[in-house]
């Protein structure tokens, strides 16, 4: 594992279970809403990246995290890697805030956004090479971004995933590799495109019928 990798999963680890242990912690750094626009709280667009609900939510971020940045630092370089991830978190945490602006008492914790960001990135440079569930890459990313659009269009009262923050990280991560690596772009064009197309769902959804935010 690269070292830049283990110590952002260590530094992620250690303020996550501090946090877990000390609510007060936990209530100060999470994202809120009502605090970053009413109290100006920018921090927590960061801070709330290094904050899990449980083990096993930080566990998975971790794992994914792990899983993917192999192939983004091959193409990007540690510091492409830096930007994506935390790109990718502020980006992420900047759309739920549009999204729930009006919802002030929404909040929201974990490294999923920058998370999405690093797994969209590499499967934005070896969409049929990387595999996610046994599925070629570009076609997770296709469902992934299906359905997280379509449970931001009709949420569930069970589902309590962040999906805007995904998305938000994701399309970081897609559009930084697309800029960066274009001729690669080119030749995965096709599979870029059909991942593509439930994000200019949402879009429409957003600006044109004004269903969501």
């Amino acid at each position: 594992m690269n070292n830049l990798v283990l110590i952002i999963i260590a530094i992620t680890s250690i303020a996550s279970y501090y946090a877990l242990n000390d609510a007060a912690i936990f209530e100060k750094y999470k994202f809120s809403v009502g605090a970053i626009n009413n109290r100006k709280e920018y921090v927590r667009l960061v801070s709330s990246g290094f904050l899990h609900a449980d083990f096993m939510h930080l566990f998975f971020n971790m794992f994914s995290l792990f899983m993917f940045q192999g192939p983004v630092i091959e193409f990007f370089g540690e510091i492409g890697f830096l930007i994506i991830y935390f790109a990718s978190m502020v980006l992420g945490n900047l759309f739920s805030l549009f999204i729930y602006k009006n919802q002030p008492w929404y909040s929201a914790i974990g490294a999923s956004g920058a998370v999405s960001g690093i797994i969209f990135a590499a499967i934005a440079m070896a969409p049929n090479e990387i595999s996610v569930n046994f599925l070629p890459g570009w076609l997770f990313g296709t469902l992934y971004f299906g359905y997280s659009v379509y449970m931001m269009i009709k949420p569930k009262q069970w589902d309590n995933l962040g999906h805007a923050a995904h998305l938000g990280g994701a399309f970081f991560g897609l559009v930084y590799a697309v800029i960066m690596r274009p001729e690669t772009a080119i030749q995965n064009s096709l599979y870029l495109g059909a991942m593509s197309l439930p994000l200019l769902y949402l879009s429409y959804e957003i600006f044109i019928k004004k269903r969501i935010g």
